[in-house]
Formats: structure tokens, sequence, C-alpha cells
């Protein structure tokens, strides 16, 4: 993932971030049984691929609190 794409991660929306970390999943996957086949030329693939993951998983999870602190601030609005 190029330093652009990281840096956008935050402007994706949930499905867009749900989509590319089912994508990456099925990369990580594939590279994973290629390695242990010892047919896979780039071994850093594996890597490279579960740190794009991480990513991703961060920054949805980072969405889903960021929601849930939006939504409890609103609420302790409205009571007041």
């Amino acid at each position: 993932m190029k330093k652009q794409d990281r840096q956008t991660l935050a402007e994706k929306t949930k499905a867009e971030l749900q989509k590319m970390q089912s994508e990456l999943q099925l990369q990580l996957t594939k590279a994973q049984l290629e390695r242990k086949a010892g047919k896979l030329s780039n071994v850093s693939l594996v890597k490279t691929t579960a740190d794009d993951l991480a990513r991703v998983k961060t920054a949805l999870r980072w969405q889903e609190l960021t929601a849930k602190d939006l939504s409890a601030a609103s609420t302790t609005k409205e009571s007041k």
C-alpha cells in the first residue's frame, strides 16, 4: 500500500474498507499457500499484505469508535 493510499484510509466509507479487507484477506491467504508450496517468488508479499490488512482493520475500528463517541456525545447533549 502506497503512502497516499494509507492517508486516504480514514476518508473511505465502511463499505469500501470492508471490501478492501476481504480482498486483502484473500490475497494474504493465496500468498501464504504459495509460500508453503514454494512457488512464491516475492516472499515479502506475505508481510506487506498482512501489514496492509492490519491498517484497514485499524481504520474500520477507528470509524466504529468515533461513531460510538459521536452518538454518545449527542445523547448526552440531548439529555441536558
